[in-house]
């Protein structure tokens, strides 16, 4: 009983966060086209690296869904640096994930954690170009290629206001659910079981410094978890005792460092990007984690867990939105059980 309860609390708490970030990340999807993604992405030199990072970062794009989408930036003309800045980017932060920061975590962390994904990409982006230098002309070859799809977002755009409203929220509360469905009430699950079952101070043990960040890394390697998953999991692992820095480490190196995304990083832009991106990003969000440990330590500034409270009573509009959100999710996985294609009479059939 004791885990149910703190398994619908952090429903509750999540909820009217998510379902806000839900719907932002629908809107945004209308209002950036991906044609001029693209087209802001295929620029060369460092300007497209940090393009990549502040365009990937506000993107409602989970660890699956970043991929084809930084595929078809690579192949309009983007570098390998501006492609995996993107790639870093977009999965380690965005609308729904930071409002859910700044509701499980505090705003420090809502603040700190895009900080960390923008520095990331562009440390990523730099490095993958300079240890893995590439050919122009192919680029520009594989950019011609590509223009036929420009004009398609300019028809999603020049949809009425009221149209691209609905659109919005059908992205938002439609397949934005779909993509993070499975992860999200993964990672609820498994902060309920951590929170539960592990004490506090469990993870003292490991220090405050480099080694407990390593373990977080360790950790979040091959995890194929989205960044709105990996938030109530962090702060579990905060109440459990881990170091905020070392929280940090886990929200910025798992939904970027996942086995899919390594594998498409080694097929599509070589050995060398991969090795270069993993070092990228590793190793920023290790000296970001470092420097937030800092301040907590220099600030003094509190833990702003909303999860480690007990015994509240919720208002009622709050667990309405809980209950919203999980029919939402609940519909991911019966919906498909009254949809299933028909066979079709005996004559069709013959």
């Amino acid at each position: 009983m004791e885990l149910l309860r703190i398994f619908w609390n952090l429903v509750i708490e999540s909820a009217p966060w998510l379902l806000i970030g839900y719907l932002l990340a629908g809107i945004i999807k209308q209002v950036i086209p991906s044609s001029w993604v693209e087209k802001q992405l295929s620029e060369p030199g460092f300007v497209s690296i940090v393009k990549g990072a502040f365009i990937g970062a506000p993107l409602p794009l989970c660890s699956c869904g970043v991929i084809p989408t930084a595929l078809a930036i690579r192949k309009a003309g983007a570098s390998k640096g501006a492609t995996s800045s993107f790639l870093v980017a977009t999965p380690e932060t965005g609308v729904d994930s930071i409002s859910f920061s700044y509701a499980v975590l505090g705003p420090i962390f809502a603040l700190m954690r895009p900080i960390g994904a923008l520095l990331s990409a562009i440390v990523a982006g730099v490095l993958v170009n300079s240890f893995d230098k590439e050919e122009v002309a192919s680029v520009e070859a594989e950019t011609k290629s590509c223009c036929k799809s420009a004009n398609q977002a300019d028809v999603e755009v020049s949809l009425p206001l009221t149209q691209r409203f609905i659109e919005a929220v059908k992205y938002g509360y439609g397949r934005m659910i779909s993509d993070t469905a499975k992860w999200l009430v993964i990672g609820l699950v498994a902060a309920a079981v951590i929170t539960a079952v592990v004490p506090q101070s469990f993870f003292l043990q490991w220090g405050d410094g480099v080694l407990a960040m390593v373990i977080m890394v360790i950790v979040g390697l091959p995890m194929y978890i989205c960044a709105t998953a990996s938030t109530p999991v962090a702060a579990s692992l905060l109440f459990a005792g881990i170091s905020p820095g070392a929280a940090l480490v886990f929200m910025l190196t798992g939904p970027a460092t996942n086995i899919a995304t390594m594998g498409v990083i080694r097929e599509q832009l070589g050995t060398k990007s991969l090795l270069a991106y993993l070092i990228g990003v590793i190793g920023t969000a290790i000296i970001c984690g470092l420097m937030l440990n800092s301040m907590y330590a220099a600030f003094e500034w509190p833990l702003q867990l909303s999860m480690a409270e007990h015994g509240e009573v919720y208002p009622l509009w709050r667990q309405l939105a809980a209950v919203l959100l999980v029919g939402l999710i609940a519909r991911v996985w019966i919906q498909p059980l009254f949809s299933r294609p028909s066979l079709g009479t005996p004559a069709e059939q013959g």
